[in-house]
């Protein structure tokens, strides 16, 4: 007596749809006329969206099933399918690869959002709105070089800093007073929590 476990199976190509669905997609590929193979594949994209029924909410969840069927019968199966089947070199390819826009940046500590407010503040007509965002970016410039660097740092460098990313064209207010390095600091450093247990214990009297 002979026993079908799992383990001496051959691997199924989309274990979703179950061994099933394998066995009938397997036989479709053995029927010889072409209209019964084609009524065949139609009744198992049926089950199979049936056994599938998540697949609905995906967009033209259709197209998605006869893709599905197609890389079950490992890309061997002749019918007439209402869409164009997939390859199966169309699903080993690579990706193209995705361009990675590399911005030269005179000082990299500040991060390229910064140099992007710059240009958005260069471009403001002066007046509140522009002052405003001048002081915000002066602000984020100082912590983003408290983060990297850990120094102090002058008000004036932040200032100068800025100018230079900003082509000459931005310059703050100098009388402009930015946080505190130590206080920037203390807002960067995490929260030290209590030691549990620190407390002094009392005895209870009976």
């Amino acid at each position: 007596m002979s026993y079908d476990y799992n383990s001496s199976r051959k691997k199924l190509i989309l274990p979703e749809y179950g061994r099933n669905i394998q066995k009938m997609v397997n036989h479709i590929k053995t029927i010889e006329d072409r209209d019964e193979r084609n009524k065949a594949a139609k009744t198992v994209i049926g089950v199979m969206g049936n056994l599938n029924p998540h697949l609905r909410d995906v967009g033209d969840f259709k197209h998605k099933l006869w893709d599905h069927l197609a890389i079950i019968s490992d890309f061997d199966l002749d019918i007439d399918s209402p869409y164009e089947l997939p390859s199966r070199e169309s699903l080993i390819s690579k990706p193209e690869k995705v361009p990675y826009h590399q911005h030269k940046i005179k000082k990299k500590h500040y991060g390229r959002s910064i140099v992007l407010m710059i240009d958005k503040a260069v471009e403001l007509e002066p007046g509140e709105e522009k002052e405003d965002l001048v002081k915000m970016i002066a602000y984020h410039m100082k912590k983003s070089y408290l983060t990297w660097n850990r120094e102090a740092v002058s008000d004036e460098e932040i200032f100068g800093d800025m100018k230079t990313l900003s082509g000459g064209k931005l310059i703050a207010n100098p009388e402009l007073k930015l946080p505190e390095t130590k206080d920037i600091l203390a807002k960067n450093r995490p929260i030290q929590k209590k030691k549990q247990g620190g407390g002094k214990k009392y005895k209870q009297h009976s």
